[in-house]
């Protein structure tokens, strides 16, 4: 049996099914999984993942110790605004991806759920004249996320969400209680992130259910969305072996605000340029491609997938794979392996989904 969120007896009831996810008993779907993809797309879905780690960093020394240990420049955030960000080794090598939101006394930051006591073990050692409190038990994290989701909770909120731009976030009564309200998301939609008290996160995700046409949604549904949305799942498309430059994420590190781990390795990687690069690619085939393939250009094996689905909102399979630069640019005829046999496939830009381009 797994690690359980305080909702664990809620999804059971509404029907979802169980899998076990990164060491947690979570809801993998409830209806069908491109049902629930599809409700995102259209108007809201509900998903809960309070699976995902939250420590405060608070302490005189807080700003100092996160510029010291994450990739981003935490200087730049003003009080509720939020940004993305990496946790490396000295090797260069992304511990986790994490996302920082800046409060009035302290950051907030999110951690990946099956990361998240080993990134704690890993920052505790190196707080400079800061504290750490791991908030993650007691307190909850639902996603609204879908172009209704503003819309549909303004009502039971009693702070202007209309104003709340990308990666913006207030503190305000939801339902009668108190939280975090983010603009933040994983699914490329126009989205929401809440961050009630355990306690009462059941009852909250019950009341959401309630509004117009939102469905609750699993963890399938979010993982087809984040892919056609072109963002990275840690321990499948990125992990301790892998570097930012590799996976496309040098926007999110900053060389100018001085020393942080990992940065010495991650000059050396920028000078001589990643061994190989992260690409989207899809199938020109109906085949769905998985993690682990093997992925060939003129016949040679040269890379492998790490992420690879049917995308319901573009009506094509599409994945992320590992390949040679010279074989990432887009365009590039590739090979995937599937089900014993090469199919083709070609290397496409990325998102492979945009709010406002033409879906399926």
């Amino acid at each position: 049996m797994g690690k359980r969120t305080p909702l664990y007896e809620l999804h059971v009831r509404l029907g979802g099914r169980i899998i076990e996810f990164g060491g947690w008993d979570m809801p993998v779907q409830y209806s069908s999984i491109v049902e629930e993809h599809r409700a995102v797309r259209e108007n809201a879905g509900l998903f809960d993942v309070s699976h995902l780690g939250r420590v405060e960093l608070g302490g005189p020394g807080a700003l100092e110790t996160l510029q010291r240990l994450a990739t981003n420049d935490a200087s730049k955030l003003e009080v509720g605004r939020a940004q993305y960000s990496l946790l490396l080794n000295e090797r260069g090598g992304i511990v986790d991806d994490i996302f920082v939101y800046r409060l009035p006394e302290a950051y907030l930051v999110m951690i990946n759920a099956a990361t998240r006591e080993k990134d704690i073990a890993w920052m505790r050692p190196r707080l400079n004249d800061a504290e750490l409190v791991d908030r993650s038990d007691e307190l909850a994290t639902l996603a609204l996320q879908g172009p209704a989701a503003v819309r549909l909770l303004q009502p039971l909120v009693d702070a202007d969400l209309g104003g709340l731009r990308r990666n913006q976030h207030v503190e305000a009564n939801v339902a009668g209680t108190r939280m975090l309200v983010a603009r933040t998301g994983y699914t490329g939609e126009r989205g929401l992130e809440l961050f009630p008290p355990a306690a009462q996160s059941a009852e909250l995700f019950e009341r959401l259910l309630q509004l117009d046409g939102v469905k609750p949604c699993g963890l399938g549904a979010r993982d087809t969305l984040r892919l056609e949305a072109g963002n990275r799942l840690y321990g499948q498309d990125m992990d301790e072996d892998t570097n930012p430059f590799e996976v496309g994420l040098e926007w999110v590190v900053s060389f100018e605000k001085g020393d942080f781990v990992g940065r010495e390795a991650l000059l050396d990687v920028r000078e001589r340029g990643p061994r190989r690069r992260l690409v989207g690619f899809e199938t020109l085939e109906r085949a769905v491609p998985r993690h682990g393939a093997s992925v060939y250009v003129g016949g040679r094996p040269v890379g492998v997938v790490t992420s690879g689905s049917f995308a319901p909102s573009l009506g094509k399979n599409v994945g992320f794979a590992f390949v040679p630069p010279e074989a990432a640019v887009v365009g590039t005829e590739i090979g995937v392996e599937i089900r014993g046999k090469e199919v083709a496939a070609r290397v496409v830009e990325t998102p492979f989904f945009r709010r406002g381009r033409t879906t399926a």
